[in-house]
Parts: C-alpha cells; structure tokens; sequence
C-alpha cells in the first residue's frame, strides 16, 4: 500500500479551508482509497493572520489523515512548502492550492502516471483566467525563465506538481535558502512528464501573492539559477574597458595636435556620473550574490514550526499539550 501526501500552504485563507476539505473527500481520496492506497494532508499555516488556524483545527478534529503545522512567523510560501516536504511521509508528494484553481482531476491524472512509474510530473498550465495583468506578469516571468534561466521551462510555466519520495529526500537534502523549488526540480532532472490543464478563476477571496513576493521569487530565480547577472557584468566592464581605450586614444591624438579645448567640463562629468553609476549597479548584482552566500554560510533553517498537530511524537506546541 502506497501513501500520497497531499501538502497545502494557508496565509489568509480561511474561506477556502473547509470547500477544499470537500472537495478533496469528494473528488480526490475516494479514488486513492479505491486504489488500496492511503493518503495524508499536511496543512501549514505560514503565520496567517486570520482564523485560518482555527478553521484548520476544526477541519482536523473531523479527519484523522489531516496533520497541522503552524510557523512562528510568515516565512513565505516556498519556506512553507519545504517544511510540509520535511514533514511528509508518502511514497510520493504533491501541492495543492487551497484556492480550489486546480482541479481535482489534475492531482488524480499525475496519481496515476505516478502509479505507472512516473518520479516527477509537472502540471503545465495551457491557460489562466487570473486576469490580463496577472496573465501578462506570469507570462513575461516564464519567458524570461525560458530563455535565461532553464530552457526546458514550459512555455505555459508550471506551480504544482508530484514528485516521488526519492526526489522529495533529495530536495531536502538541498536545503537550499532562498531557492524556487520548481526549477530545484527541474535541476534534478528525473526525466519529468508534463500534465497539461486549465487554471480557473478564483472564486473566494482574494489572492496574498503580492508584487513584493513576485519580484523576490525573480530575483531569487535567476540569481539561483542562472550565470546571467554575472555575465552581464563581465560583458558590461568588457564594453567599457573598450570605449575607455578608443576614448583615451582620441583624447592623447587631441592632445598631441593641440585639439584640446578649455571646454570639457559638461563631457567629463557626464562620463564621470555615468561609470559611478555602471559601477554601482554591478555592485548591487555582486551583492545579491554576496548576500546569499552569507545567507547560507549561516545554516539558518527555512521556517519554525511553532505548533505540530498529528504526527504522533514530533508534536509540538498545541499538539504536545
């Protein structure tokens, strides 16, 4: 008998807890249990300001397969996530969102192409209804994934997937701080399927992924993954290695011939404001670099679990009492 785990990150979702707990008894763990298989649902609150914990506890008191972790503060949805896959215990894993946008059929297709022998599927979106800025954001996003960062991105882009218990040990094992699990999946190869579906609309409440959280997910993405910055750095101070040559060429010909006017003070400022400001903003990309390396030198973990509720003797907090 197989085990799937099924992990749901929750910050200001109180209005879709107890319709995605429906929905899952009705669409999703009938066919799991019909398959001989078992199955467990590891919610995590990431300090949501709400009653999201509330609601998740009186969820959990009606399903025993239900097991809770609630963070000490917000560390974000991806934090959140690796925490649900250091808890999990399945044979293999998924995420889903607790905005009811994927559909049930979705995590039942990559169930049984997992079943099949699939380690790593990906649930490729062939359209979205979020909306024409939210559409145009993830799209302009994936694109920029596509052609710097990791090739093999799907056009579409992809959130959810399920992985197999070997590909989920060796994400933790990564341990990453400020990574993107999804191109972490991608990095590790294993050969993934794609499983295309249709995002649907967001019917209750409204989303917490913020402009401040996309850009963060961008920078991290790139600088994680890809030699770009870098290599725009090395390509910028190649550039200007080559003006300041052929500039100080021109300047010694003037010179010799007596071309030099008194004038010149407007040129050399500008010059002058122009490579402060190169220098400054290739500083700020090395930063970037400098600054994760400090971040993982320090072996921080990624989240703390304030309370643990259903996992037998790592509970926690509430779950302990």
């Amino acid at each position: 008998m197989s085990k799937v785990s099924l992990i749901i990150t929750i910050y200001k979702n109180e209005e879709n807890i107890m319709p995605f707990y429906e929905e899952f008894q009705k669409n999703i763990a009938p066919a799991i249990l019909k398959e001989g298989d078992d199955y467990e649902i590891i919610m995590i609150n990431d300090d949501s300001p709400d009653n999201s914990w509330g609601v998740m506890k009186q969820v959990a008191a009606m399903d025993s397969k239900i097991k809770l972790l609630r963070l000490s503060r917000n560390f974000g949805a991806i934090a959140a996530t690796f925490t649900g896959l250091t808890y999990a215990t399945g044979d293999c894993i998924t995420g889903k969102a607790c905005d009811l946008q994927e559909p049930s059929e979705l995590t039942l297709q990559m169930y049984r192409e997992w079943k099949k022998g699939e380690k790593v599927l990906f649930a490729v979106r062939e359209a979205r209804s979020d909306g024409f800025f939210n559409d145009l954001a993830s799209n302009i996003y994936y694109w920029i994934m596509r052609n710097m960062v990791v090739h093999s991105m799907p056009k579409g882009g992809f959130d959810c997937y399920m992985i197999d218990k070997h590909v989920k040990d060796q994400i933790v094992e990564m341990n990453d701080k400020n990574s993107n699990i999804a191109l972490q999946l991608m990095w590790l190869g294993f050969h993934p399927k794609k499983v295309y579906y249709v995002r649907q609309k967001r019917e209750i409440g409204k989303s917490s992924w913020t402009l401040a959280k996309k850009i963060k997910l961008f920078m991290d993405s790139i600088i994680g993954f890809s030699y770009v910055p870098i290599r725009f750095m090395t390509g910028t101070g190649v550039l200007f290695l080559i003006f300041s040559i052929i500039f100080t060429l021109k300047v010694l010909w003037a010179r010799l011939n007596n071309l030099i006017p008194v004038q010149g003070y407007a040129t050399l400022v500008i010059i002058t404001l122009f490579s402060a400001g190169m220098i400054m903003f290739t500083l700020g990309i090395l930063g970037e670099y400098i600054w994760r390396t400090m971040e993982a030198s320090r072996n921080r973990p990624l989240s703390v679990v304030q309370d643990a509720i259903g996992f037998g003797s790592k509970d926690l907090g509430e779950g302990a009492r």
